[in-house]
């Protein structure tokens, strides 16, 4: 599955890298700062540094925007790339099945985690007595959410990121 990593090893992908991969390690990026600030916020809140509403305020546009920029990125990624990635470079077909499966199981985090913020939302704008509960709910399942997805995006990167930059010119 990463057969071309021995080509193309991390330590190789600095400048210099296809548009393409530089492109999707700057996608990657942009989730893992986004997990970070939201785990961030979370734990704000745990130290009762800020409350129910100042969480809500903060954390719910961050996770609306985590939601589609992820949901969109798996859905072009699976519908595009991956094809073609088997297509150029078959000895990682096994790897790109498990990518695939990953965003199945990553799905549902993220189906959890809209069901999770839109129970806060409701909670907090109908200032219903449950607020810190729909919180906890909400930051509870970004905490299970957090290592799958970041084991994601690392595995996905060492299939992936080593076929760009060898074959970039074939990939569009």
């Amino acid at each position: 599955m990463r057969c071309l990593l021995a080509e193309f090893p991390r330590e190789h992908w600095g400048a210099g890298l296809p548009q393409t991969a530089a492109f999707w390690l700057q996608m990657h990026a942009g989730f893992r700062g986004a997990q970070a600030r939201m785990a961030g916020l979370v734990a704000g809140w745990r130290a009762g540094e800020t409350d129910v509403r100042g969480l809500h305020g903060r954390l719910i546009p961050e996770l609306q925007a985590f939601l589609q920029h992820l949901d969109g990125h798996h859905r072009i990624e699976s519908g595009h790339y991956f094809p073609q990635f088997r297509t150029l470079e078959p000895r990682i077909g096994e790897g790109l099945d498990l990518l695939d499966r990953d965003h199945d199981t990553i799905h549902a985090h993220l189906e959890a985690l809209y069901r999770s913020g839109m129970a806060l939302h409701q909670a907090v704008s109908a200032n219903a007595p449950d607020q810190s509960e729909a919180a906890a709910r909400l930051a509870e399942a970004l905490d299970r959410a957090g290592a799958p997805l970041t084991r994601h995006l690392d595995d996905e990167e060492e299939v992936v990121i080593p076929l760009m930059a060898l074959r970039a010119a074939a990939i569009d």
